[in-house]
Formats: C-alpha cells, structure tokens, sequence
C-alpha cells in the first residue's frame, strides 16, 4: 500500500453545539482506516483557539491546555496545504502537511460554510458539503 494519507480532523468551535461536535469527533477518528490515513486531531476550543499535537480532544474535554498541544492556523498558500504551529509563547514551532481535512463542526464556524470556504481558499479538500450548500443548509 502507497503512503499514509494526512487527515485533519477538525472538531469543537466557538458554536453551542461543542459538546456534540466532540462526541462525534471520537467516533469517527476512532473508525477510520489507521492503515490507509495519518489522523491529525485539530481541535478548537470554545473561544476559537486552534490546537493539534498531544491529545486535542482530551484537552478540550478537560478545558485545560496541556504543554504537548500546539497551537495552529491554516495555511492558506494553495500550493503548501497544511497547517502551522506555534507554542503557547508564540514560538514558530514548524510547519504540517495536509493531504485533506474532516470537518467535524456543527453550527456557526463550522457547518455554516465559514470553513469550508477557509479551506477553499487554502486548496486543502475537504469531506462534506461545499461552501454554498453548507451555507444554505443552515
């Protein structure tokens, strides 16, 4: 079999729904293929804050930050696609390539084609529905 696939998946928000988005970020992590995708948690906490590295959801569920989460942006070079990472001083920490994202956000920030349009602009694909449909499905 050919190289792992890198597989951001993306959870929590700044919306009231998550709790929920946390819940269904465990599930699907934990069914996805180990062999075929290289899993990146990128979890985001309730006022936005972006982190990958250690254990995003555990941190997340916990509220507390540990010292092995990075925090991180997209990078939106669509010729570089993946993800930037800084420590909690504000310490370039380097640079993660992405092969695609799983958005696993539910409401505003999140299914609303907010994201989904970030990720456009970033030529990073995506799983789910475009920016247009996301907007108007909510």
């Amino acid at each position: 079999m050919g190289k792992k696939l890198k597989v951001a998946v993306l959870f929590g928000g700044r919306s009231g729904e998550h709790a929920v988005s946390l819940v269904s970020a465990a599930s699907i992590m934990a069914a996805m293929s180990k062999e075929r995708y290289e899993i990146i948690p990128v979890g985001i906490t309730e006022d936005g804050r972006w982190l990958c590295g250690g254990d995003p959801l555990q941190a997340l569920q916990e509220k507390q930050i540990p010292g092995g989460c990075h925090f991180t942006s997209i990078a939106t070079d669509p010729l570089a696609p993946g993800l930037f990472l800084w420590d909690a001083e504000a310490r370039w920490q380097g640079f993660l390539p992405l092969d695609a994202v799983f958005p696993v956000l539910h409401g505003p920030y999140g299914e609303d084609g907010t994201v989904q349009g970030l990720l456009e602009l970033a030529g990073l694909p995506y799983v789910g529905a475009g920016v247009l449909a996301s907007a108007a499905g909510m």
